[in-house]
């Protein structure tokens, strides 16, 4: 209707979806591959593998599940690791008989946290990349700093919260055998092909389509009952379609203005921090992608400030539960498998982070800064 009507003008409307459609493209292709390799058995043979290298250690398979965490999130997006390794550590948490509540929270935090890596870890640094004009070299350049922030304190936060948890042994798992072979050597294949061609400068939405279609060619042969249209995930690309379209009205209408003038301007390491608690803040009360895009305009003209912002949106929705799709898509797998997690609690230990991690990010990245 906004478009239809004249209220977003047509040449606004088409600048939009000239940027975001490629975006959502992405995040079509990468859900489906992500999803398909999860039932070809590809994360249940990452995690029992993980299982027998950490050889009974606790302290060493927590190691490697925040590895798995990381560059799922990483190579793989935000929501991948939110929806589909949720599941697989806290399966392998409890077939070791150890208290599945740290390997979740580690999911859910580092999903948002680790997030900040590359340009195909999170829909907002899609956006950003884009005005950077950078590949994923040059993105991470930009950003290795706070990124490494965002992985590092959370990781010890948790790391001192379940210590008892997370010290001593367990007994190790009976090797798995994959129901069919072929089809998880395949999608491991397909994977292992996909993540270097996401760094690799080429557009992202080109390899993660076609790493989809090959997935999805592979399964009518081998096993077509596992295909279905919910793989693909319409509906969260529906809300965010309605959310650019919304935002970039609210820009062309003059709308946004009294938001951004919070986020204040300049490098200075007081700016930086000032634009990325805007951002954490704007996140936790509107969720960080509409976030992101009402407070575009206050750091586009600078790199290093678009990195600010990235911090704030990305590392900053830990508090509440619409802070970011990713949580609310945690804490349903979460109920599914019947592990309790209160939000209040959840929202507790998010923002006693937050409040600390936003600042060091942010104090980070202006010391790194070129």
């Amino acid at each position: 209707m906004l478009v239809a009507t004249g209220t977003l003008p047509a040449t606004d409307a088409g600048a939009l979806a000239g940027r975001v459609v490629p975006v959502l493209l992405f995040v079509v292709g990468i859900t489906v591959v992500a999803e398909l390799a999860a039932e070809a058995g590809v994360f249940d043979l990452v995690s029992h593998a993980f299982a027998r290298v950490a050889r009974g250690r606790v302290p060493l398979l927590w190691a490697l599940v925040v590895v798995l965490a990381v560059l799922s999130t990483a190579f793989l997006s935000l929501d991948t690791t939110a929806v589909l390794v949720t599941p697989v550590v806290v399966v392998l948490a409890r077939q070791v008989g150890i208290p599945p509540i740290p390997f979740a929270m580690a999911t859910v935090w580092l999903a948002n946290t680790a997030s900040l890596l590359l340009p195909v870890s999170n829909l907002t640094n899609l956006l950003a990349a884009g005005l950077l004009d950078r590949d994923a070299p040059g993105f991470l350049a930009l950003a290795w700093a706070p990124a490494l922030v965002g992985v590092v304190l959370p990781v010890l936060v948790l790391s001192v919260r379940y210590r008892r948890i997370l010290a001593g042994s367990f007994t190790p798992l009976p090797r798995e055998h994959s129901r069919d072979r072929v089809l998880l050597v395949a999608a491991s294949v397909v994977v292992a092909a996909l993540v270097p061609l996401l760094v690799s400068g080429v557009p992202v939405e080109y390899p993660a389509l076609a790493a989809a279609v090959v997935l999805i060619a592979l399964f009518v042969v081998r096993r077509r009952s596992a295909l279905a249209w919910s793989m693909a995930p319409w509906f969260p690309v529906l809300v965010a379609g309605g959310l650019f379209v919304v935002v970039a009205t609210m820009h062309a209408r003059g709308l946004a203005d009294a938001v951004t003038a919070w986020a204040g301007g300049g490098t200075s390491a007081g700016d930086l921090v000032r634009l990325a608690a805007t951002g954490a803040v704007a996140a936790n009360g509107i969720d960080n992608l509409p976030a992101y895009l009402v407070l575009e305009p206050a750091a586009a003209g600078d790199p290093t400030r678009l990195v600010a912002l990235l911090i704030g949106v990305n590392l900053g929705p830990l508090v509440t539960p619409w802070a970011s799709l990713a949580a609310l898509l945690w804490h349903e797998r979460l109920a599914s498998l019947g592990v309790g997690v209160r939000w209040r609690s959840y929202s507790l230990a998010g923002l006693g982070l937050v409040v600390v991690l936003v600042p060091l990010a942010a104090l980070a990245l202006a010391i790194t800064a070129d």
